[in-house]
């Protein structure tokens, strides 16, 4: 049992500090311009693939597009992405997500996901804060065939939808998880 927990914490470790070095400052790199072609992309497929989100993108104040979340975990896991906020169709800020979870879990998986805010409430709550978090989330993942559009209230003033889509890869597991968006200079 001691050696079980012994290379638990090691790979959590190992998972942190490889997350740490991929997340640079970006100042005076092209990363604005890879983090666009990337929402573009994963906006164009979302609309082809749930022509019913290009009725919430109508009618949405603003929209967070994170084109790419890569998760993974044993006991301990953790994940991140880099996406954009839209408002009126154009770019006005770029955020990372950061996810960390504990439990009963093994695996990978990446997957996309919008995040829809309604209001312009939610939309000046999730702007003017440092570090904006979701909430706890139960989710059972097992290839691309866990496709779905699933509605998430994340802050109890104002509501959000969340659409999850594009999801590959195997884990296996019930967490408890969070998810962190932060302003980032790309």
């Amino acid at each position: 049992m001691k050696t079980i927990k012994r290379r638990a914490l090691i790979l959590a470790a190992m998972a942190s500090v490889t997350m740490a070095t991929a997340c640079g400052n970006g100042v005076n790199s092209r990363g604005s311009d890879t983090i666009n072609a990337r929402v573009e992309a994963t906006l164009n497929y979302m609309y082809d693939e749930y022509p019913n989100t290009i009725d919430l993108a109508d009618k949405a104040a603003g929209m967070l597009v994170m084109p790419l979340i890569t998760e993974a975990g044993l006991g301990f896991g953790g994940g991140y992405g880099r996406g954009a906020l839209k408002v009126n169709d154009e770019v006005v800020d770029y955020y990372s997500t950061t996810r960390a979870n504990f439990g009963f879990q093994i695996g990978a998986q990446q997957f996309a996901h919008v995040l829809f805010f309604m209001t312009e409430g939610a939309l000046q709550d999730f702007q003017s804060s440092r570090g904006w978090a979701a909430g706890g989330d139960l989710e059972y993942v097992i290839s691309d065939q866990g496709d779905s559009l699933a509605t998430d209230t994340t802050t109890l003033r104002s509501p959000v939808l969340a659409v999850v889509f594009g999801r590959a890869g195997a884990r296996i597991g019930a967490t408890l998880e969070g998810s962190k968006y932060t302003r980032i200079i790309p």
